[in-house]
């Protein structure tokens, strides 16, 4: 196996294992928010309790988190030499920022978070929960720049030439504000509030089918509904306006996550399909010119389609691109449907009545992440062949002197050591749960008439 193929593989594998953590870490600090602003506000002890409980599961998250996200800062400079040459100044203004914003933040408040309950005021306490809920965020934002800056560059002049070029920041904040950074940055967050949300409900829907820490589940629960139900709507706006971005400024990624072939014409919307890229055909349930209807509002409006490039010009892998893209869209129409039914039952007080419900909600953990996967995978497997849209090709960036030995073996390193890392979290968070709130509680006795 060559060295890019090996180079894109270690990435890809390092970042996905990656993105597990940050997601989680951001919506259980929403979560948290939410929590004990109801303690502050109603000074029941139950919202405290559960504030102890998730910031238990939240620390060891955002723990193996940073570590897991130093790796690719390496990769960086060890596989993809001429990548970072030419992105040097753009990443290297987007990350000081984070750092300055972001950590700088989280840092400032982290102490008093996790060792804080006793020492400050509940107030302060919140604020530090506040604090360290929006430093997480703005760390998302910085990482997003930079990506969507790839995508749609803008604000920068290309200085150099060959192996030596590179790209520079003329206006900061059009590199900031580029065309499509707002949007990814909110379809993200997104994510990352429903990957929070639904591990809430996940754990406390088990607790309710066990018939344990009853009465307080169904508060985490309820807060967890709220924001889930009220996210994966408003997601679905955030990833239609994202749509239209991609139509403008990448209209060779749009067209392979449809499958839409044609150079110039009437573009079908598929619910589910198989693509061809031979035969540039596809299988599957479709809605004649949705596509086009969702882009202009008509249903004959034409759209760019992967003829109107050159094939060295397209994305390699059409069909990964559609399927990764249509499960993403999958998940998020089922996570709108059962949270909106969900909230119906709430609103007619039956929401605990449904153990069938329940058990929905206690394997839906997987979805959130699944979905933050794969429509990751195919905005950059949709990006293909460019890894800086339109200016440097993937196969132009990686490092000419590394040789594909020395990245097969420090990928299996990597796939040993973070699989031991996986093994550690789910064992750690798994015995959390079966403890259950009660080490959170500051007397085990007081806690008992909280439990049903």
């Amino acid at each position: 196996m060559d060295v890019e193929i090996l180079a894109r593989i270690q990435f890809a594998f390092t970042i996905a294992f990656h993105y597990i953590y940050p997601p989680l870490s951001i919506g259980l600090g929403l979560i948290m928010v939410f929590m004990e602003g109801m303690y502050i506000k109603t000074g029941n002890k139950q919202y405290e309790i559960l504030t102890r409980f998730w910031l238990k599961i939240f620390a060891i998250t955002f723990g193996i988190g940073v570590a897991t996200g130093i790796i690719m800062e390496f990769e960086f400079g060890t596989n993809w030499a001429v990548y970072s040459r030419y992105v040097g100044d753009i990443f290297g203004s987007a990350l000081a920022a984070e750092g300055l914003f972001a950590f700088g933040l989280e840092s400032a408040f982290l102490g008093i978070l996790l060792f804080g309950w006793n020492r400050v005021s509940p107030k302060v306490h919140f604020i530090s929960t506040i604090g360290v809920f929006l430093g997480s965020m703005f760390s998302a934002v910085w990482i997003v720049v930079a990506n969507s800056w790839q995508q749609t560059p803008a604000g920068y002049h290309i200085v150099g030439e060959g192996f030596n070029a590179r790209a520079e920041v003329t206006d900061f904040w059009a590199m900031v504000f580029n065309p499509s950074s707002v949007d990814r940055i909110i379809h993200v967050w997104q994510g990352a509030f429903l990957a929070g949300a639904f591990l809430v409900l996940s754990v406390h829907a088990y607790y309710l089918l066990k018939e344990r820490y009853v009465e307080i589940s169904k508060k985490a629960f309820k807060i967890a509904l709220g924001i889930a139900t009220v996210i994966s709507l408003t997601q679905l706006l955030s990833g239609h306006s994202s749509a239209e971005v991609v139509a403008e400024n990448q209209p060779a990624k749009l067209a392979a996550m449809e499958g839409h072939y044609e150079e110039s014409g009437s573009a079908d919307l598929y619910l589910f399909g198989w693509v061809n890229d031979e035969t540039q055909e596809v299988t599957g349930l479709k809605i004649p010119g949705g596509l086009s209807f969702m882009i202009d509002q008509d249903f004959e409006a034409p759209v760019t389609g992967l003829n109107a490039f050159p094939k060295e010009d397209r994305p390699g892998q059409v069909n990964a691109v559609f399927q990764f893209y249509h499960i993403m869209i999958s998940i998020g129409m089922f996570l709108i449907g059962l949270t909106l039914y969900a909230s119906y039952l709430w609103w007619k007080g039956r929401l605990f009545e449904k153990k069938w419900l329940l058990k929905i909600f206690a394997f839906s953990v997987l979805l959130p992440q699944i979905a933050n996967q794969v429509g990751w995978f195919a905005a950059e497997m949709g990006r293909q062949p460019w890894i800086v849209y339109g200016h440097l090709r993937t196969n132009e960036g990686f490092s000419q002197e590394v040789s594909s030995n020395q990245i097969l073996f420090s990928l299996i390193l990597f796939l040993v050591v973070y699989a031991i890392l996986f093994l550690l979290f789910i064992y750690s968070v798994n015995k959390k749960i079966k403890h259950g709130p009660y080490d959170e509680a500051k007397n085990p006795d007081e806690f008992l008439k909280y439990v049903s």
